[in-house]
C-alpha cells in the first residue's frame, strides 16, 4: 500500500479536488475530529461539547437540544463519499432527498415531499436561499461550495414558531467558514463520468472547479471570495408508463393501438389536450403525437456560482456584507418539467452578529432568463406545425381512406395519424431547432413556452438576547433564565410579465409591480431548574400576512438531563404556512388550461361557478360510452349525443372548494439523546413525532361553461371549446395525520474507525374527511443508512463507504401517480493526503454498482457517478 505522506515541491501548484469521504449518514450529528486518536479524554470532551444553533436560535449543546437536530461537522463532511456536502444530506437521519436533476436536489423531512418543497427551508448563515417566485430553494444553487462549508444543521419537523419561514416540515442551516478564522487559498477540481452503460446516451464527462480565498487584511477587516464552475450531462427522464391506458377502452383500442396514448415523459399528448373524433357511430379520444422529453430539452447542464464577503469587527460584534450569484442551466421540476437556461439568482446580505444582538437584511433577485416549459414546448411545436382543427381533419381523411381500403379500425387510426403528421417537425433537424428557439421566446403557454419571471425578496430581521443584555448591563438577572425576542418583515416584489404574473389590484396597471408582504415576531423564555437537570422553554410567534388575519404559533419544550450524557426531550408546537407567490398569484395560460392563484383577488367568481374536472371527465367518459353502446339506426349522431348528455349530466359536480387559507400543522415530538460507554464513544439519538395537518394548499382543476344558463351547462361541458378551463390553488378539506420516528447510532472504534447507522420510519396514519386533494405523502415508510470510514486507516490513506436504502412508496403528484420502486445505493471513496504542499486526493463513486433508479415518478433515472477530486490549500 502506498505511503501518501511524500513531500512535493510547492512549485507544483496542483489544482484542487478528488471528492468525497464518508459517514455523512451515521456520523450524522455530533462528530468532531479528535485531537489525537489516543487522547480519549480530550476526544470525549470535544464530542460532548458540540453545539448547535438552529433548534433554538441560540447556542446550546446538541445533546440538550429541545427538538431533534442533526449536525454534519467538518469531520463528517470530509468522510462523506457523496459528490458534494449537499448530496451527503441524503444520509442524515430523518432526511429524504429526491433528485429532479443532476444539478438540483430537493430536501424534505417527515412526509409530503414534492419537487418544489415550499415546506422545507434552507438557510446559509441564517439567510433564506429560496427563489422568490417559486417559494423554495433550487437545490444548492445559491448555497456554499464544498470549500467554504463549515457545518450543516438540520431540524426535521416544524420550525415555524421560531423562524416563521413556512418551515413546517423542517429547516437546514449551512454555516460557512469565517475569513478571520479560516484564511488562505484553496482550489478544488472534480472530474468524473456518468451515464456509463447507458444505451441512450453513452458515457458523459462531469467537471467542477472551485476556488476559495480568504484573508484578514487587518485585525478588524477580512475578505472572502468563492467561485464554482460545474458542467455535466443531466440524468434522463424517459418514463414511458402510460397515463391514459383506458382512453379508448369502450372501443377496444388498448395498448399500442390506443390513439390517446400519453406516456409520462412524453409531452403534447396530455389528456386535457385530447380531441374527440367520431366515426361509424363511435366516439374516439385522440391525442396529438407529442414529443419525448429528450427531444425538447438540452441535458447539458452548467452552473456558475460566486460569492464575496467583507467582514468587519466592531468590538465583540461583527458586521458582514455578502454578495452571492448563481447562473444555472439544468432541468427543474414542479407540476411540469422546465429547462432552466441562463437562470439567475443574486443576493445582497448585510449581517450584524454579537452575543446580544443579531440582525440581518437581505435582498434576493431572481431572473428566469431564457427558461421554458417542456410540456408547453411540445404542445406548441405540434400546433405551430398544424393547428388542432386542421390536424384532426387530416387525421379523419387518412382514417376514412384506410377504412375505404378495407383496413381494420386500429390500422385506420394509425393511417390517420400518419397522414396528419406528414411534414411534422422532426427532432434534430434545422427546422425543428429553429422552431424550438422561436417558441422559447413566446411568453404565452397557449402559443409558446417561455418562462419569463423577475421576482425579488426583501427581508429584514433582528433578535435580541434580552437575558444576556440584562446581565451584561449589570442586572442581577438569573443565569438560569433565558429570554430571547425577535421580529422580521418580508416583502416579495414581482415585475409582472403578463403571462405568469399580473398585478390583479383594481385601478392599477396590470404590469405595475406586485407586492406581497408578511410581518412577524417571537418571544422565547426558558429556565433551567432542579440544579439545571430540567430545562423548560416557551415560545410564542405571531405573523400577519397581507391577505390573512394575525396567526399565532406557540412552542413548548422540556428537556430532562439526569446527567450530562443522558437527555430526554419533549416538545409541542404549532405552525402555519402562508401561500407562496405562485400559489397565491399565478396567472398562467398552460396548455389550454389557465392556472390561477387561489387568493380572491385572482380568482373571484371562478370557484362559485365551476365544475370539478374529475366529474367532467367522468361525465364525458359516460357520454362516450353511451354513444358507443347506442345501436339505434333511427337516431342521428347528434341525437345520440344529446340523449347521452341528458342521461349522464347527474355526474357533474359543482366545485366545492374556495379561496386560499394558510396551511396548519400541530406537532408533538419526544426524543432521547445520549453519549454511552465510558468514553462516550457510542452516541445514540431516538425520536418520535405525531403530526396533524389541516388546509393543505393544493391544486384542483375546475371548468366553467361559457354560459350563464345552468340548464345548458352539461352541453357546454361536453365540448372543450365551450368551457373555460382552470387549475386553481385551494385548500384540501382533508384532516391528515402522520407519525414516525428515527434511530441513529454513531460508534467511534479504537484507532479512529467511525461507524454509523440510522433508520427512519414515516407513516400516513389516517385521513379524515379525505377528498384526495391533499398532497401525496410521497415518502418511503422505511429508510436506512449505514456508513463506515476512517481518515487515516493506514498512514495518510483514508476511506469511506455508505449505503442508502429506502422502501417502495406510493407517489402522488399532479404529473403522475403510482408506485416508486425500492432502491439501494452504495457510495464509496478512498482518500490520500500529502503534507507539503497541502494536497488531498479523493477517488470515489456514488451508486457504485450503477443500478439505475428513480427517486420519484416522472423524474430521471439515476445511475453511477464516478469521480476524482484533487484539493490544494495554502495558508
Amino acid at each position: 500500500m502506498p505511503n501518501c505522506t511524500l513531500r512535493v515541491s510547492k512549485k507544483y501548484n496542483v489544482l484542487a479536488g478528488l471528492l468525497l469521504g464518508l459517514v455523512g449518514a451515521g456520523p450524522e450529528a455530533w462528530a468532531q475530529a479528535p485531537a489525537a486518536a489516543s487522547d480519549t479524554t480530550q476526544e470525549q470532551a470535544i464530542e460532548l461539547s458540540e453545539v448547535v444553533v438552529a433548534a433554538s436560535r441560540v447556542e446550546e449543546s446538541i445533546l440538550q437540544s429541545p427538538v431533534t437536530v442533526e449536525k454534519l461537522n467538518a469531520r463528517a463532511l470530509r468522510l462523506t463519499p457523496a459528490p458534494s456536502f449537499f448530496e451527503a444530506l441524503e444520509s442524515v437521519k430523518g432526511v429524504q432527498v429526491i433528485t429532479p436533476s443532476l444539478g438540483f436536489k430537493v430536501l424534505n423531512a417527515r412526509g409530503f415531499a414534492n419537487t418544489t418543497n415550499v415546506r422545507f427551508v434552507q438557510l446559509v448563515d441564517g439567510i433564506d436561499q429560496q427563489a422568490p417566485h417559486i417559494g423554495g430553494p433550487i437545490g444548492n444553487g445559491l448555497g456554499p461550495s464544498d470549500l467554504d462549508i463549515a457545518s450543516v444543521e438540520i431540524v426535521p419537523g416544524t420550525a415555524a414558531a421560531l423562524y416563521g419561514l413556512n418551515a413546517i416540515n423542517g429547516l437546514a442551516n449551512f454555516s460557512t467558514h469565517n475569513p478571520f478564522m479560516s484564511e488562505g487559498m484553496s482550489v478544488q477540481q472534480k472530474t468524473g463520468l456518468n451515464h456509463l452503460n447507458d444505451p441512450s446516451v453513452g458515457a458523459k464527462a462531469y467537471s467542477e472547479t472551485s476556488m476559495r480565498y480568504a484573508k484578514a487584511l487587518t485585525p478588524r477587516l477580512a475578505v472572502k471570495v468563492n467561485g464554482t464552475y460545474s458542467r455535466g450531462y443531466d440524468w434522463l427522464a424517459n418514463d414511458q408508463t402510460e397515463l391514459n391506458p383506458n382512453g379508448n377502452a369502450t372501443t377496444g383500442l388498448l395498448g399500442a393501438e390506443n390513439p390517446a396514448r400519453d406516456p409520462v415523459n412524453s409531452y403534447g399528448n396530455e389528456s386535457s389536450d385530447q380531441i374527440m373524433f367520431r366515426r361509424g357511430g363511435k366516439t374516439y379520444s385522440v391525442a396529438r403525437t407529442g414529443y419525448n422529453e429528450k427531444d425538447v430539452v438540452n441535458y447539458r447542464l452548467q452552473t456558475i456560482k460566486a460569492d464575496a464577503a467583507l467582514h468587519y469587527k466592531l468590538g465583540r460584534a461583527e458586521l458582514a456584507y455578502t454578495y452571492r450569484l448563481a447562473v444555472l442551466d439544468n432541468v427543474y421540476q414542479r407540476s411540469n418539467r422546465f429547462q432552466l437556461q441562463d437562470y439567475r439568482l443574486q443576493q445582497h446580505a448585510l449581517q450584524l452578529l454579537s452575543p446580544v444582538v443579531q440582525a440581518r437584511a437581505y435582498l434576493t433577485r431572481e431572473n428566469t432568463g431564457k427558461s421554458y416549459n417542456l410540456r408547453s414546448m411540445a404542445e406548441n411545436l405540434d400546433r405551430t406545425y398544424k393547428p388542432d382543427a386542421t390536424w384532426i381533419t387530416d387525421y379523419g381523411r387518412g382514417y376514412d381512406q384506410a377504412i375505404g381500403a378495407g383496413q381494420a379500425v386500429a390500422q385506420a387510426h394509425a393511417a390517420g395519424r400518419g397522414l396528419a403528421d406528414a411534414g411534422r417537425y422532426q427532432p434534430g433537424t434545422a427546422q425543428f431547432r429553429q422552431k424550438l428557439s422561436e417558441l422559447q421566446n413566446i411568453n404565452n403557454w397557449d402559443q409558446g413556452a417561455a418562462l419569463r419571471v423577475q421576482a425579488n425578496l426583501a427581508h429584514a430581521e433582528a433578535q435580541v438576547n434580552v437575558a444576556e443584555a440584562l446581565r451584561r448591563g449589570g442586572s442581577a438577572f438569573p443565569a438560569t433564565v433565558d429570554l430571547l425576542a425577535g421580529a422580521d418583515h418580508r416583502t416579495y416584489i414581482i415585475v409582472p410579465d403578463g403571462n405568469y404574473f399580473i398585478n390583479p389590484a383594481r385601478n392599477k396597471d396590470p404590469y405595475s409591480n406586485l407586492l406581497y408582504s408578511k410581518t412577524g415576531g417571537f418571544v422565547q423564555a426558558g429556565a433551567r431548574l432542579f440544579e439545571q437537570q430540567v430545562r423548560l422553554t416557551a415560545t410564542l410567534r405571531a405573523d400577519k400576512n397581507d391577505y390573512f388575519d394575525l396567526r399565532f404559533n406557540p412552542r413548548f419544550t422540556a428537556v430532562y438531563s439526569p446527567t450530562a450524557r443522558h437527555n430526554f426531550r419533549v416538545s409541542y408546537q404549532r405552525g402555519y404556512r402562508f401561500p407562496s407567490l405562485f400559489e397565491g398569484f399565478s396567472n398562467v395560460n398552460s396548455g389550454q388550461v389557465k392556472r390561477i392563484g387561489g387568493l380572491m383577488v385572482m380568482s373571484d367568481g371562478v370557484f362559485e361557478n365551476s365544475y370539478l374536472r374529475s366529474s367532467i371527465d367522468a361525465f364525458n367518459a359516460a357520454v362516450t360510452a353511451s354513444v358507443n353502446a347506442n345501436t339505434s339506426t333511427t337516431l342521428t349522431p347528434a341525437q345520440k349525443q344529446s340523449q347521452a348528455i341528458a342521461q349522464n349530466q347527474r355526474l357533474l359536480q359543482r366545485n366545492p372548494y374556495t379561496y386560499l387559507r394558510p396551511e396548519r400543522i400541530r406537532s408533538l415530538e419526544m426524543g432521547y439523546k445520549a453519549a454511552l460507554l465510558p468514553g462516550g464513544q457510542l452516541l445514540l439519538d431516538v425520536d418520535f413525532y405525531y403530526n396533524a395537518y389541516r388546509d393543505f394548499i393544493a391544486q384542483v382543476e375546475a371548468y366553467m361553461p361559457k354560459t350563464l344558463n345552468p340548464d345548458s351547462a352539461a352541453i357546454y361541458l361536453n365540448n372543450k371549446d365551450t368551457q373555460h378551463r382552470y387549475r386553481l390553488w385551494t385548500n384540501a378539506r382533508s384532516r391528515v395525520y402522520n407519525y414516525g420516528g428515527s434511530l441513529g447510532l454513531r460508534y467511534e472504534l479504537p484507532g479512529g474507525l467511525l461507524a454509523g447507522a440510522n433508520t427512519t420510519y414515516a407513516r400516513l396514519a389516517r385521513t379524515e374527511s379525505g377528498d384526495g386533494l391533499e398532497d401525496g405523502f410521497n415518502t418511503p415508510r422505511w429508510m436506512l443508512n449505514l456508513s463506515l470510514g476512517h481518515e487515516k486507516v493506514y498512514r495518510s490513506l483514508g476511506f469511506g463507504v455508505s449505503y442508502h436504502w429506502q422502501q417502495h412508496y406510493y407517489s402522488q403528484t399532479f404529473l403522475v401517480s403510482g408506485e416508486v420502486p425500492a432502491y439501494g445505493s452504495l457510495d464509496a471513496q478512498i482518500t490520500c493526503t500529502v503534507a507539503q504542499p497541502e494536497l488531498r486526493f479523493k477517488l470515489g463513486a456514488t451508486n457504485v454498482l450503477n443500478t439505475y433508479y428513480a427517486s420519484f415518478l416522472g423524474g430521471p433515472s439515476i445511475g453511477g457517478l464516478y469521480y476524482l477530486s484533487v484539493s490544494y490549500s495554502v495558508k
